[in-house]
């Protein structure tokens, strides 16, 4: 009973419930967004980039992540493309995956192995 306590806790922990999601937050030409803003249970992280250049990154309610509201909520912004995601700090504009759900897979089918063996 005792290895099943020790898996639910270490399971919990890697699959970080209970924690926010994080989305960074700018407005600049550089591309290089470090602040980091924490946002709600209805939110997604959106990085909306305007035709002369600049990103826009912030968190954004996942209903308004679409074309219509996007012009309304940025009227001064005349063309842009955009894409909202729902992972901590996928907004950040790398293309680069990282390997955090897999490890988390891992150690969890490791935990329920080393339980019933």
């Amino acid at each position: 009973m005792e290895r099943l306590r020790l898996f639910l806790l270490v399971s919990l922990g890697m699959f970080g419930v209970g924690s926010g999601l994080r989305c960074y937050k700018c407005s600049d030409y550089t591309g290089r967004c470090q602040n980091v803003q924490e946002c709600t249970y209805e939110d997604s992280c959106i990085s909306l980039s305007e035709r002369g250049g600049k990103t826009i990154r912030q968190c954004i309610r996942y209903t308004d992540c679409d074309n219509s509201r996007l012009s309304l909520m940025f009227p001064a912004v005349t063309g842009f493309t955009y894409r909202c995601c729902s992972s901590n700090l996928c907004n950040s504009g790398n293309t680069v995956t990282t390997a955090t759900p897999v490890l988390a897979l891992v150690g969890a089918l490791l935990s329920v192995w080393w339980c019933w063996v």
